[in-house]
């Protein structure tokens, strides 16, 4: 039977709506919308926290691959509480979990599908989860999944500071490999350091070539997982080894690097494109499987998402002009409910 919809609840709640895709933010406010209701095999959630990324950002000006029609409300990850659930379902009130969709998380209550509910691994807050999905199944489908990661190896860490790059470098060093971290910013790479211990981190990309190759005693780097682009691409293809895998994870230095194919055939590595999202939607069983072992991980303890800063839904602009001026080390979340 559907648990019936708590009377307490308010009937209206507030949301963060893209209403006209615009630069600065112009498209975007707070707006209020009826509180849902479960449907059959949906779980109506609480939301304390909504985590931003980068395609978040971009969605608003209408420039990811993805283009929700107007007006939604942005937000691809959440962490909260199950209030109610729809005929069906196998979430109950009381359940704590992490919300995965495409749009929608920025909301003080969404009615959400099972099967884009997990359960909120035991021991992390709601800002903690809401930051671990997206960051992490990207970081271990490059790494583990496409990348073959074994234990031992070198992996390279391209823009270490932000969510997603931060995400492989925990996850890196939880899965034994020998993790050399690259940001641009000394203030960066000190809060890299002292988060995650990798082996090493280094500023980019004038000398890295030089430097890994030094690290790693000639041979280059095993793997390297690039989600900026540009020239740190570039200087990528001069210092993975023979043999290794060059993971392009994005673009968000803003040039799309280009590399003539006779560089990888020569120095013998591959250069792979890394789309985890779809890589679990063409191979389901697979994309289950990975994000498995990064519940996992975690509910052991050996990975955890680091908050830069958690704040109400009223400063929703100050989280995304922090992100867009590349201030944020891993995640900012917002926190509807305040």
């Amino acid at each position: 039977m559907p648990q019936a919809v708590p009377a307490h609840l308010p009937e209206t709640m507030q949301v963060l709506e893209v209403s006209e895709l615009a630069p600065d933010l112009a498209g975007v406010a707070i707006a209020d919308r009826p509180v849902p209701q479960p449907g059959a095999g949906q779980a109506l959630v609480r939301i304390e926290a909504a985590s931003l990324g980068f395609p978040d950002l971009l969605m608003t000006e209408g420039l990811y691959q993805a283009k929700p029609a107007l007006p939604f409300v942005p937000g691809m990850e959440a962490a909260g509480e199950v209030v109610a659930a729809g005929e069906g379902s196998r979430w109950q009130a009381g359940d704590k979990v992490i919300v995965a969709t495409l749009t929608g998380a920025v909301v003080q209550y969404g009615a959400f599908a099972d099967a884009a509910l997990l359960a909120l691994p035991v021991g992390m807050s709601f800002a903690e989860g809401a930051a671990l999905r997206a960051a992490y199944i990207t970081a271990y489908t490059a790494i583990a999944r496409i990348g073959g990661a074994e234990a031992g190896e070198t992996l390279v860490v391209h823009g270490a500071a932000g969510g997603v790059g931060l995400a492989a470098v925990d996850l890196g060093k939880a899965l034994g490999l020998k993790v050399i971290a690259v940001s641009s910013s000394e203030e960066k790479r000190e809060a890299i350091q002292h988060l995650y211990a990798p082996d090493h981190v280094l500023a980019g990309p004038t000398g890295l070539r030089e430097q890994i190759l030094e690290l790693t005693g000639g041979r280059g780097a095993d793997l390297v997982y690039d989600p900026v682009g540009g020239d740190v691409f570039d200087e990528a293809c001069r210092y993975t080894a023979f043999g290794g895998r060059l993971l392009v994870v994005g673009f968000a230095g803003g040039r799309i690097a280009e590399v003539r194919t006779n560089i990888p055939l020569i120095k013998g590595f591959s250069v792979v494109g890394v789309r985890a999202g779809e890589y679990g939607r063409r191979f389901p069983d697979r994309g289950a499987a990975d994000m498995a072992a990064i519940l996992k991980l975690a509910e052991e303890g050996r990975i955890r998402p680091h908050v830069h800063s958690a704040v109400p839904l009223g400063q929703w602009r100050e989280a995304y002009l922090a992100m867009r001026e590349r201030r944020v080390i891993g995640r900012t979340v917002i926190l509807p409910q305040e």
